[in-house]
């Protein structure tokens, strides 16, 4: 299983997504520092929110193998700028969360992951287990590495 680390916003469904993968109980859990699982790191939105800690976050990029650049559904912006995915030297890819929100924007979601780089897309809800198999399929898949 390929490792992937999981960046975005505060409340962007990162970590209820993580517990998601790994087959647990879904319950809220607030990320405080930098947290490692078998093939998940989990970060603090904090570190995409803020210029003082998103330096670590390419710290810790190089310990994963796929990069998950994650806005939720109905996000008024995007934190992400226009071809970062570019920068990194391994498969960054997009993730949806919250895509069963009754204001899910998909559309719009999508078009700011597409704008970040990311040629993969994959919508989640971590709540009904949509897309949750695709994930994990392109997780485990050594032939996209």
């Amino acid at each position: 299983m390929r490792r992937i680390i999981l960046i975005g916003r505060s409340e962007a469904g990162k970590t209820t997504l993580k517990q998601a993968l790994e087959k647990r109980p879904l319950q809220y859990e607030k990320t405080q520092a930098v947290e490692f699982s078998d093939f998940i790191i989990d970060t603090p939105g904090e570190y995409a929110q803020g210029r003082r800690l998103s330096a670590a976050l390419a710290v810790y990029s190089y310990e994963a193998d796929v990069i998950g650049l994650t806005v939720h559904a109905n996000e008024a912006f995007s934190l992400f700028s226009p071809n970062i995915a570019c920068m990194a030297n391994r498969d960054v890819i997009g993730i949806i969360t919250k895509v069963d929100e009754p204001d899910a924007d998909l559309a719009q979601a999508r078009l700011w992951l597409e704008l970040a780089g990311c040629e993969r897309i994959f919508e989640i809800s971590s709540y009904t287990g949509k897309g949750i198999e695709e994930l994990l399929e392109y997780l485990s898949d050594e032939e996209d590495s």
